[in-house]
């Protein structure tokens, strides 16, 4: 096996640069996870809602786009199942299955497969394709995260919209633009290489 750098082939996602094992794969599906916890923390409340504004979306969609379709759904699936069994990296410290806000991470299985898939057909190369993936990214999310919210906290679907939806367009706006601005730049010095 060698160590130098493959160079970057239509086909592969971020971590297909790394050189490949199976020890590879598990840390970097461990370390998603993990990142997608630590980004989880950094919350901001919203009033009305009982879903905060996160780093965890934004956490994993990169993971997503970095990680491939395999990877990125391995890696969210540890994710949610270790936070559903008791591990406090859920938004705010939160685990457990009983949070309202859990559809979103449903949705983040859904959304880092289908964004990984979408970079290893090189939607991850330039700042237009990026746009557009981060913003299915976020609207899988959405299309999970808010009926799931409906349900779980009994509440109409116009009114899951108001608490679970409308707030935290801004705020995936300035995250797909962060990430049209990384991803295409990492390919970028990738390529200089």
């Amino acid at each position: 096996m060698s160590t130098a750098a493959v160079p970057a082939r239509s086909g592969q996602v971020l971590a297909d640069l790394i050189p490949s094992s199976r020890v590879r794969d598990v840390a970097l599906v461990a370390g998603g996870a993990v990142l997608t916890g630590i980004a989880a923390q950094i919350a901001v409340p919203v009033p009305g809602s009982p879903v905060p504004v996160t780093g965890q979306t934004f956490a994993a969609l990169l993971v997503g786009t970095s990680l491939g379709a395999r990877r990125g759904l391995l890696s969210l699936a540890l994710y949610a199942l270790l936070g559903m069994a008791g591990v406090p990296w859920f938004a705010e410290g939160g685990s457990g299955t009983a949070a309202p806000s859990l559809g979103y991470v449903f949705g983040m299985l859904l959304a880092a497969t289908v964004v990984g898939a979408l970079a290893r057909r090189g939607a991850d190369r330039s700042v237009l394709r990026t746009a557009g993936t981060m913003l299915l990214g976020e609207a899988i999310i959405y299309a999970v995260g808010v009926p799931y919210l409906a349900l779980a906290a009994e509440m109409s679907l116009t009114a899951a919209i108001a608490a679970g939806l409308t707030p935290f367009l801004i705020g995936d706006a300035l995250k797909a633009a962060l990430a049209m601005g990384v991803l295409p730049t990492a390919w970028k010095l990738v390529d200089k290489r």
